[in-house]
């Protein structure tokens, strides 16, 4: 085959599927059936079509059998793939009195005039500025505000004292780490990191892997820092 045939490709029209002969080194060219101008190594090589952005997911674990589940931001619900159970993904706004149990992925609030009694509850993301009177568990964080009435017990992935605000637990309090910004006047058993940012006082105990503490912030009590497991012992501070 002569040379100039081997250097010839067959482009397809993008406007009318004409099918001519042009040297693949062209730059471009014009159809001979309906007149467009055609760029010919676009056609020949074009760029590869940005992925189309999917739905926004979100991360759940299973109530049942811990299962990861990645479902849509927007979800409200969804069953299991693993064991079928029902994991409810709802967010909640208490305003009244209630005496419910709640075993949600969401967010879950109580107001300033709502109050939650006679309760065992497991959440995602608590905030309490009401009343609570039970048992909480916050998967992921609990934010408590001066205004809060709460009797039970807590036990959260993140506890968190917004800043000016004060909160009194005569009780240990289990988390997997905590941020104070405000006052806290409580034990603390932390399984990771405790920030005590500068605005924050911290009356009570710590135990915990790591401290993080910020010029001028306020800590009273015994600081039992370091892993728990292992040959290596906690330092005390």
């Amino acid at each position: 085959m002569p040379a100039k045939e081997q250097d010839k490709v067959l482009l397809v029209c993008p406007h009318c599927g004409h099918q001519q002969p042009e040297s693949r080194l062209a730059f471009s060219t014009i159809c001979k059936n309906c007149g467009h101008h055609l760029r010919v190594q676009e056609i020949l090589k074009p760029a590869p079509k940005a992925a189309e952005a999917g739905p926004l997911k979100k991360l759940v674990t299973c109530f049942e059998c811990g299962a990861e589940l990645n479902v849509p931001a927007t979800a409200e619900s969804t069953i299991c793939k693993r064991c079928s159970a029902y994991v409810d993904l709802h967010d909640y706004n208490i305003t009244s009195a209630l005496a419910k149990n709640f075993k949600t992925k969401g967010a879950f609030v109580v107001e300033l005039k709502g109050c939650v009694f006679n309760t065992e509850s497991i959440v995602g993301d608590a905030v309490i500025k009401g009343k609570y009177h039970g048992k909480l568990v916050a998967e992921r964080s609990l934010t408590i505000y001066s205004t809060a009435d709460i009797k039970g017990s807590l036990a959260a992935g993140r506890l968190i004292i917004p800043e000016k605000n004060h909160f009194l637990w005569r009780s240990q309090i289990a988390v997997g780490s905590a941020e104070i910004v405000g006052e806290l006047a409580a034990n603390l058993r932390a399984e990771e990191v405790v920030v005590v940012r500068a605005t924050a006082r911290l009356f009570g105990n710590v135990d915990a892997r790591n401290l993080v503490v910020e010029d001028g912030a306020v800590i009273v009590g015994k600081m039992q820092i370091g892993p728990r497991t292992g040959k290596e012992q906690p330092k005390l501070l």
